[in-house]
C-alpha cells in the first residue's frame, strides 16, 4: 500500500468484536465465559423501537451484541457450543473466554489427575492469563481478539483470524443450519 492509499476500513464484524471485547474488559478479570448474539443494528432498531435511545438514530449498518445471560457453567465449552443453535435473526455470535497460557515445557510430566494437572499449570511461573473474544458471522467471516492480563490496555489487544482456530470453528458451527 502506498502512503497515499487510505487505511483499510474495518469490517462491521471487527468493529462489533472490538466494541464487545472492550465492554467485557470494563468488568475486569476472572469472569466466566460470556456469549453474545450479533444482530444487524438496523434490524434491531426497526424491530425494537424502545432501544432507539441506546442504539442511536444514525444509519449504521453494523452489528449490535446482545448478551445471552444464563450460560451454563461447564469445563467443556466446546461440547456446550456443539449443542447450540441460533434463530435466523441472529447474524453472528461472539464468545469471551479467559484462559491460562503456559510455555510448552510446563505440560511435560503432568499428573494424571485433571485437577492436580490444572493446579500445577495454574501455579506455573511462566503462566500468562489471557482473554479471547472470538466472533463469527453466518457468511463465514471470523475474527479473534486476545487481551493479556499483563498488558491490559485497549491498544494492546491482538487481532487475527488464526489466534484460536478451534474456538472460532466451534463458535461458527453454532450458526450452521444443518
Amino acid at each position: 500500500m502506498s502512503q497515499h492509499d487510505p487505511a483499510p476500513t474495518p469490517s462491521a464484524l471487527l468493529t462489533a468484536a472490538v466494541d464487545t471485547e472492550r465492554h467485557v474488559a470494563r468488568v475486569g478479570w476472572d469472569q466466566p465465559p460470556r456469549l453474545f448474539a450479533l444482530v444487524r443494528t438496523s434490524v434491531l432498531r426497526e424491530r425494537e423501537p424502545s432501544l432507539l435511545d441506546r442504539l442511536g438514530t444514525a444509519e449504521y449498518e453494523g452489528y449490535t451484541a446482545i448478551e445471552q445471560e444464563g450460560l451454563p457453567k461447564t469445563s467443556d465449552l466446546e461440547s456446550l457450543l456443539g449443542r447450540m443453535a441460533w434463530p435466523a435473526e441472529v447474524d453472528g455470535v461472539a464468545l469471551s473466554v479467559e484462559r491460562i497460557v503456559v510455555p510448552p515445557e510446563a505440560e511435560r510430566d503432568l499428573p494424571d489427575d485433571p485437577r492436580e494437572a490444572t493446579d500445577r499449570l495454574a501455579g506455573h511461573p511462566g503462566r500468562k492469563d489471557v482473554r479471547l473474544l472470538a466472533a463469527c458471522l453466518r457468511d463465514g467471516e471470523q475474527i479473534c481478539l486476545l487481551r493479556q492480563r499483563d498488558h491490559d490496555e485497549d491498544d494492546a489487544v491482538a487481532v487475527g483470524r488464526d489466534i484460536a482456530p478451534g474456538l472460532t470453528h466451534a463458535l461458527a458451527a453454532t450458526l450452521r443450519d444443518d
